[in-house]
């Protein structure tokens, strides 16, 4: 039995170790091939001249100016939103909560989508900030709807929803009635990143940055909201104050993520299970698989946005709604049947 122990723990590391690695390599050869394929045919060797800035002709600039950029920011947001969809299933205690399905995502967008009409030229931080605004505002809706008690996170889940609907509606309505001034927010409502360039790489970097590391300081505490609320109380933690911290990095990672490419769907609600049910639960390996999962589901999902219809762009929300739709429907009957 002594022999056995360390054994299977070995067979653990070498398992999780072959996890991360084929996760790694499947992320670079994404952001790889999204560089190389495109409108414009481009050799490997023209791609590596360009990644390494030993040219600066037509083709190369193309590279550098327009699809790395892209390519970074479509790793970054997909990075983020899955970290943010893990962190709302772990605060809220629902496996079936994202921030798109709470109210966040449709809070930020929103309170864009008004920003762009009420202000004329509004700018790439306003933007943010205002995503932010709407996304806390959303949360904040959403959660004085739960209330307290037994049946809090029930009211959460239907409360979200309620919510979600409520500020899509609005947002609908505002597009409608202003049609020519946001007839180019239509693309990006459905979540696409075929616009984001160097200024947004650099406006969601501080963002990104500053999440992960606020992240990984938090993470001791929040392996309290995998216990039940009595027992962590009862270890003497401050769990409301646990949760609070959490739900204001949701807000952060994806706030800052909507403002650059709109509402994506499904990334927040799916990638956390895949990575738990690879790793486990263990926060310390279940946190950076789920970040590098939603990096490499974003970038293969607009790989795969491009070819709909190329050579035209195609919005990379259809690809991870098409993707995520009947994923939440299994999980939602698998719930459903667990609780029976």
């Amino acid at each position: 039995m002594a022999d056995y122990m360390p054994l299977e723990k070995q067979n653990r590391t070498g398992s999780l170790l072959f996890l991360f690695s084929a996760s790694c390599i499947a992320l670079i050869a994404g952001i790889l091939f999204s560089l190389k394929w495109g409108q414009a045919q481009v050799s490997w060797s023209t791609l590596f001249d360009a990644l390494a800035y030993r040219a600066h002709d037509k083709v190369h600039l193309y590279i550098q100016t327009l699809r790395l950029p892209r390519t970074l920011a479509t790793c970054i947001v997909g990075i983020q939103l899955a970290l943010a969809g893990l962190l709302t299933q772990l605060t809220t205690k629902n496996p079936l909560a994202s921030p798109h399905i709470f109210g966040i995502n449709a809070g930020a967008s929103l309170a864009v989508v008004f920003g762009l009409v009420a202000f004329a030229n509004l700018s790439l931080y306003g933007s943010m900030l205002l995503a932010f605004v709407g996304a806390a505002a959303g949360a904040l809706l959403v959660w004085s709807l739960g209330g307290t008690g037994n049946k809090q996170y029930v009211r959460l889940a239907l409360g979200g929803i309620a919510v979600h609907f409520l500020l899509s509606s609005l947002t609908e309505g505002i597009i409608i009635l202003n049609q020519y001034s946001t007839e180019s927010m239509m693309f990006w409502l459905v979540g696409s990143v075929s616009q984001a360039g160097w200024p947004e790489v650099q406006a969601i970097l501080p963002f990104f940055i500053g999440g992960l590391l606020l992240l990984g300081f938090m993470m001791p505490s929040f392996r309290l909201l995998l216990l039940d609320d009595e027992v962590a109380s009862g270890l003497g933690q401050r769990v409301s104050i646990v949760r609070a911290a959490g739900i204001v990095l949701v807000i952060v990672l994806a706030g800052s993520a909507v403002s650059i490419c709109g509402p994506i769907g499904f990334i927040c609600l799916i990638v956390p299970h895949i990575a738990r049910a690879l790793v486990g639960g263990k926060l310390t390996v279940l946190v950076p698989m789920t970040g590098l999962l939603g990096g490499v589901l974003l970038v293969y999902s607009d790989l795969i946005s491009r070819a709909i219809a190329f050579p035209f762009e195609s919005p990379v929300g259809i690809v991870t709604s098409v993707i995520g739709g009947p994923f939440f429907i299994y999980l939602a009957r698998r719930k459903g049947r667990s609780n029976r």
